[in-house]
């Protein structure tokens, strides 16, 4: 008997997407006996890349029979920065360069991402999984990519060993994964206290670009993300006491950036709930009753607050917080109140759950609400350099680099 051959071609939306799903399908089966987590992809297996500027999914066959498929994006990011000193000619008002001109710049490089790996559990140990990462990079390369990372949870052993052991991929970043569940009950957030003011995309913009751009991951095309359609709004938190800010008195990002208050916080919010849903299973009878019971609870008596536990067991939506960032020593009370704002609106708009992902160093990280049990404390990213030319030579090779205080996750790749 001959071996079998596998090749490898670009997926055809009208061809291949039944087969396509019923390898995903049985590629989510989780242990018996215990909880897992499935998606639906409502129908479209390339909703996890079709909003990033440039993307690719592959697909694996053996005959006529498909057996494998991962998908690919590119974009530009900030890798690192650099420091841009005033010139001869630059002066200041008392006639003298001073360092205090000086200013960081980001560093940008083209980075390319690899999700959504699958091999049906028929056909792995055959080199398809290596196969179809080969094909992939030689199409980060074609298309000018200077990097390429992969994110997975530590502990799929399986998945960490192929793209370190076999793909040349070294360990990069371990952030993490914060999940917090929707409430039957509103949370309180104290006007006297906190004011919250919504920004518009360009207004957004123009704050992301002025303190965010030096920041690991940043999108070069930030633009295009915070007027996708499944950005919900970027949302700002002053202190209401002793500030000259306010939903009808917003005097724009000049003026802000300018004489900002003493403490403030930023998040953008991104509607998963549109792309696709999740689902655990695997639960028992008696967990899926102590549930409910929880929510009935909740919902009669919203004033107690109680910490109720929404309907996993189904088809369920929710919504990623993403660009959290603040200064001032104040900060952490107002990203608190922009994660009450973030799950009010989950509740309004029927999701499940709000999540996040964060630099492990992120010291905005302790006023971000979570459920340890839904959350992956140590997200695992791996990168690889694709190419010699790269950058322009700033931070030398990024992949040596030493992890920053943050990162800035794309909503686009989550």
């Amino acid at each position: 008997m001959g071996e079998e051959v596998v090749s490898v071609r670009e997926f055809d939306p009208n061809k291949d997407r039944e087969s396509v799903e019923a390898v995903e399908k049985i590629c989510e089966v989780g242990p018996s006996g215990k909880l897992s987590l499935f998606t639906d992809l409502h129908g479209d297996p390339i909703c996890r890349v079709r909003n990033s500027p440039t993307f690719l999914m592959l697909v694996a066959e053996i005959g006529n029979e498909t057996v494998g498929m991962i998908r690919g994006c590119i974009k530009t990011v900030t890798c690192g920065k650099k420091l841009i000193r005033p010139t001869k000619n630059t002066i200041t008002n008392n006639g003298n360069n001073t360092e205090s001109n000086s200013k960081n710049v980001p560093v940008f490089t083209k980075l390319a991402y690899i999700l959504g790996l699958r091999v049906s559990p028929n056909h792995r140990r055959m080199g398809i999984g290596l196969k179809l990462v080969e094909k992939m990079e030689e199409w980060f390369r074609e298309n000018g990519a200077e990097y390429s990372y992969m994110a997975t949870e530590n502990d799929n052993v399986a998945s960490v060993k192929l793209f370190t052991d076999k793909c040349g991929y070294s360990k990069f970043r371990t952030p993490s994964i914060l999940v917090n569940p929707v409430y039957a009950h509103r949370v309180r957030i104290s006007s006297s206290k906190v004011t919250i003011i919504k920004l518009t995309p360009n207004d957004a913009e123009a704050l992301y670009r002025n303190k965010f751009s030096t920041t690991e991951f940043f999108p070069r095309d930030i633009d295009s993300v915070l007027k996708n359609k499944l950005t919900l709004g970027t949302f700002l938190a002053v202190p209401t006491s002793g500030s000259t800010y306010g939903p009808n008195n917003w005097p724009g990002p000049d003026v802000f950036l300018k004489t900002p208050p003493t403490s403030w916080a930023l998040v953008s919010i991104w509607n998963c709930k549109d792309v696709f849903t999740l689902e655990v299973k695997g639960a028992s009878r008696v967990r899926r009753a102590m549930a409910k019971t929880t929510r009935v609870l909740d919902k009669a008596f919203p004033w107690l607050r109680l910490p109720s536990i929404p309907n996993f067991f189904e088809p369920f939506g929710f919504h990623l917080m993403y660009g959290i960032g603040g200064e001032g020593p104040e900060a952490l009370k107002m990203v608190k109140a922009l994660c009450g704002f973030a799950h009010n609106l989950a509740m309004e708009r029927g999701c499940s759950a709000v999540a996040t992902e964060v630099s492990s160093n992120e010291p905005l990280r302790f006023a971000i609400p979570h459920w340890k049990v839904l959350s992956c404390e140590e997200d695992l990213w791996c990168i690889k350099r694709l190419g010699e030319d790269y950058s322009d030579g700033s931070v030398g090779d990024w992949t040596k680099s030493a992890p920053g205080f943050s990162i800035f996750v794309d909503p686009r790749e989550f």
